[in-house]
């Protein structure tokens, strides 16, 4: 390359036209436009830089972020593309077969959390044309025009007809900003051209509903919250029902599952501190649009760098590793006082 390569070191900026290399045994993070170097967290053999430092730039520069993953063993950097993905960036893979170690690409795109899966001779291309697309096209949080919008509310009708959703009430910036960008990774210049696109095309209704759906989740999202949850609701809940109580909750979009289990796990440790007298169960109620999520939620088996998102004490208690992820122990909804989760797609034939 002709571009200048530098191995990083603590506080550097980030220049364009400049290749970055992480030095050895060291996490990475991005922080307005700078890089900072950082002890490791977990021990050797359970790091995860990848996801580390795709997460920090997805939060640092949300929908201008770009991740790619290539040839690698593991599954560090799925969980990195799911938080550019969320954030509306753009993710890519090298197409599996032609990787010599097709692990990390393969992990990345069987997740859902890969847009354009190609070989890495294409992947330059394919990333500038969505640039060039996405520098004069992808929207910021501001209300549509009045022609935009009468085109909103025609795709809306379509994915109505489709899917049997209404997506009327979703925020119009937020909705123009999803259809923007499949529009970048379709090239497609006009939105009354995608339009057309969508009549023609059913399989791209199905996409963009996908899409609209930003089906990511991890376990215990905002720690602090479920702290609160484990130490003072929950408690302060068993207080109030002395004798005991069948409780029963709902996680409406759960996705994947991961909040729906953690809400198991908390209530099985809420009952470990506060050990109220009376008998406590729970039922957990969990729903989604998405139908191929639901299916994943039911299956309760995730990759291995969940790890990040987990005390080593909770893996341990609630989870075994089977062929290469980790899957919830049969015994532990029985074991969590009773708790039994209950999964469901919401639809117009639903009973909640």
């Amino acid at each position: 390359t002709r571009m200048q390569v530098f191995e990083v070191e603590d506080g550097m900026v980030v220049q364009v036209n400049c290749a970055y290399i992480i030095p050895p045994n060291r996490d990475m993070a991005f922080l307005n436009g700078t890089l900072h170097l950082l002890e490791p967290s977990a021990p050797r053999g359970q790091r995860l830089p990848i996801d580390f430092f795709l997460r920090t730039l997805a939060d640092d520069c949300p929908h201008r972020a770009i991740g790619v993953i290539l040839s690698g063993m593991g599954s560090d950097g799925m969980l990195g593309l799911g938080a550019i993905k969320e954030k509306g960036g753009l993710t890519l893979a090298q197409e599996p077969s032609e990787a010599r170690a097709d692990s990390m690409p393969a992990n990345a795109v069987k997740a859902g959390v890969v847009d354009i899966v190609a070989p890495t001779s294409e992947l330059v291309e394919r990333i500038v044309a969505y640039v060039r697309h996405s520098a004069t096209h992808l929207v910021d949080d501001v209300q549509p025009e009045a022609g935009v919008q009468s085109a909103l509310d025609r795709i809306i009708v379509l994915l109505r007809n489709r899917s049997g959703n209404d997506l009327s009430l979703y925020k119009p910036s937020t909705l123009h900003r999803r259809i923007e960008r499949r529009m970048a990774l379709l090239q497609i210049a006009a939105i009354a051209d995608y339009v057309g696109y969508l009549r023609d095309n059913p399989q791209e209704l199905d996409l963009l509903f996908k899409e609209l759906l930003i089906g990511v989740t991890s376990f215990f999202r905002d720690p602090p919250l479920w702290d609160y949850l484990r130490d003072v609701a929950l408690p302060a809940l068993f207080a109030r029902h002395p004798d005991g109580q069948a409780l029963r909750a709902w996680v409406p979009a759960c996705s994947t599952g991961e909040e729906a289990y953690s809400l198991a796990m908390v209530f099985r440790e809420a009952l470990d501190i506060a050990r109220p007298p009376g008998q406590f169960s729970l039922q957990i109620y969990a729903t989604d649009l998405d139908v191929d999520a639901v299916d994943k939620a039911r299956k309760a088996c995730y990759p291995l760098n969940i790890a990040a998102d987990l005390t080593p004490e909770r893996l341990a208690r609630y989870f075994v590793v089977d062929e290469g992820g980790w899957e919830i122990k049969v015994d532990t909804v029985e074991m969590l006082g009773a708790e039994r989760l209950v999964y469901a797609t919401m639809g117009q034939d639903t009973l909640i």
